[in-house]
């Protein structure tokens, strides 16, 4: 009793929080992207099902209150809140996408049949990597393992930008290397309401990665990312990065800018 009591007034004074003893289940899920890891239904055996492509794993985000299931044929978005230890799940709503791949959509249908209503929630805190696990009322139990978000690998907001890609990549320095190439890029302005405002930058090198991004010769494309700045960069590394955030427009019918 004691401790508990002097616990409570070190926290005071320092001005901590009182749960600050442990990290918060519910704040915790907007930290990482949750990548299904195993299922496994209530008599024991594999929802092969919600594994349709292994190495582009069912996803869920979750962000002030509406959560995001990506992954999948159509992406699937709704509301949830944390209550304890359940995870309430409102109406889900779906994209109109229709999909050729039969085994993307099957796993679709059966990770909406189990991400809605009222689930057993639990998140472990392992380190680097950690783990949500969420039981439906059949007793299915999907376990998560957790991604940090690029917010939370660089520890705050990013900045919006659109930039266009050329459809051919070039040399990367002044000095070209065999086989070296990076990306030709601009920026791109658009207005509150999504149209084009003033004139794009000039064509530059980049001569970085852009994180989630995968150029196809021949392909121009509008990217909008987000830019996250690097703290106490090593010598020679950008003091920031790029993550994709989505493709605004593609076009393969000009092979150069």
């Amino acid at each position: 009793m004691h401790r508990r009591l002097s616990w409570l007034l070190l926290a005071m004074l320092a001005g901590l929080p009182i749960h600050a003893r442990a990290a918060d289940p519910a704040r915790m899920l907007g930290r990482y992207h949750w990548r299904l890891a195993s299922a496994t239904a209530s008599d024991g055996h594999r929802l092969d099902g919600l594994f349709a492509h292994p190495d582009k794993p069912l996803q869920i985000d979750f962000n002030d209150g509406r959560l995001r299931i990506s992954h999948t044929c159509n992406v699937i978005s709704g509301s949830y809140r944390v209550e304890g230890d359940k995870l309430d799940i409102g109406r889900l709503v779906h994209t109109m996408m229709f999909c050729a791949d039969r085994p993307l959509m099957t796993m679709e249908q059966m990770a909406s049949q189990r991400l809605h209503g009222t689930l057993g929630f639990a998140v472990r805190d392992a380190g680097p990597q950690p783990k949500l696990r969420l039981t439906t009322s059949d007793g299915d139990t999907l376990l998560f393992a957790g991604v940090p978000t690029p917010e939370t690998r660089y520890g705050g907001p990013g900045t919006t930008e659109f930039l266009e890609v050329a459809a051919q990549t070039v040399p990367c320095g002044t000095t070209p290397t065999a086989g070296l190439t990076c990306l030709s890029v601009r920026r791109r302005y658009y207005g509150s309401h999504g149209l084009q405002a003033g004139k794009p930058g000039p064509w530059h090198v980049l001569q970085q990665p852009i994180e989630g991004y995968t150029h196809h010769p021949g392909v121009r494309n509008v990217l909008r990312v987000k830019r996250y700045a690097i703290r106490h960069p090593a010598a020679g590394i950008p003091d920031h990065a790029y993550v994709l955030d989505m493709v605004v427009e593609s076009d393969a019918s000009n092979a150069r800018h």
